[in-house]
């Protein structure tokens, strides 16, 4: 690989157009080629955005050796089979959440990249979106003081998305809320303990044999004093959607915002502040600075995942960028192999838990450093 010129291929052309202009804009990154089932959806988003290597079969594109990174942005159930299928054609993973959908998939992805030396980054959107890169700031700098408690959640009516989501236990997709607990002092899950509580409608339960509503889940830490809690739901649950991370620490605390487009609060002692939250599109090239706040799809172009979203606050430039300069600089990313192994065990293991009671449950050895 050429790290003056890295050859990206993108699978995927629903969320993943939005990545195609970032890549073209990269300094030092060459947007390949690209891969849709759909041949005339392939063609219309390679003529839309001049990409001319065009592919309607993913093995067949795995083939071309002119490919360094393959960037998967397919539906859940094919992110572990492309990952692997990629890293054994020898080419660097980016791949947008979760992992897989078994601890088995995780293990076989994290032993090809011990085995091969190949890059791996699962591309979770909130570890980069403005409001955490706001909230890391803070801690760097101490203005938190020690951390004592985090907690996220993610509730999202799932309800008209594609057939397999439904019914799809609400930890399976839970790497938006464990992603910032575990991201923030870069600490990895020992141990989780998770209840189901509620239950959706009869007709969702049959697909994956989960009844409920709501999954919420305790996050012990390794090596740390730290837990964190994570709440999740997905259907039959009346909650504007909600990516939230709220930080306690002992000199100041964060609040994520409870109704979007309102403002954050920090409390200073008992004392709270309502806060707007900056833009962090100065730590980015200048080329792909601006996709912090536009990109493919905005008002007039618009995709269920990212209006749902909101936006994913600003964060696939700086997802593009952590892969590329991690490549360039020859480093980890991060989340690499092992965090988001880590990260989508936890949700896959706490469902497991809610299933049988609350029941702890070790994190594998595979996903520790």
């Amino acid at each position: 690989m050429d790290k003056r010129n890295i050859n990206v291929a993108i699978v995927g052309l629903g969320f993943g157009a939005e990545f195609i202009p970032i890549y073209q804009g990269y300094p030092n990154a060459n947007m390949y080629a690209i891969c849709q089932r759909s041949e005339s959806k392939l063609n219309e988003i390679g003529d839309a955005f001049g990409v001319s290597k065009r592919f309607t079969d993913y093995d067949e594109m795995l083939k071309d050796p002119k490919i360094d990174v393959v960037h998967i942005n397919t539906p859940i159930p094919d992110h572990a089979r492309q990952s692997i299928a990629a890293l054994k054609a020898g080419k660097h993973v980016a791949c947008t959440v979760p992992m897989a959908t078994t601890v088995e998939e995780c293990k076989e992805i994290v032993e090809l990249v011990e085995a091969t030396g190949l890059t791996y980054m699962m591309m979770e959107t909130v570890v980069y979106s403005r409001e955490f890169l706001f909230v890391k700031e803070m801690y760097e700098k101490g203005d938190l003081g020690d951390l004592q408690f985090l907690r996220a959640s993610h509730q999202q009516e799932m309800s008209g998305w594609p057939g397999y989501w439904e019914g799809l236990p609400p930890m399976y997709y839970a790497t938006h809320c464990v992603g910032p607990v575990l991201a923030l002092s870069r600490d990895q899950a020992e141990y989780v303990s998770c209840f189901g509580s509620g239950k959706i409608d009869e007709q969702l339960i049959p697909k994956y044999g989960s009844p409920f509503a709501v999954e919420s889940c305790h996050i012990k830490f390794k090596n740390s004093n730290l837990a964190a809690e994570i709440t999740r739901s997905l259907f039959n649950t009346a909650r504007q959607y909600r990516e939230s991370f709220d930080v306690y620490g002992s000199k100041k605390s964060f609040e994520w915002t409870l109704i979007e487009h309102e403002d954050s609060v920090i409390h200073t002692g008992e004392t709270p502040e309502r806060v707007k939250i900056p833009d962090y599109a100065h730590l980015l090239p200048d080329e792909i600075a601006h996709f912090t706040t536009g990109g493919v799809y905005d008002d007039e172009n618009r995709h269920l995942s990212f209006i749902q979203g909101a936006g994913h606050g600003g964060s696939h430039p700086h997802l593009v960028h952590e892969l590329l300069s991690a490549l360039t600089e020859g480093r980890a990313p991060f989340p690499n192999h092992k965090q988001s192994a880590n990260i989508t065990c936890v949700g896959i293991l706490a469902h497991e838990s809610a299933m049988n009671s609350g029941k702890i449950i070790q994190l594998p050895e595979f996903t520790l450093s």
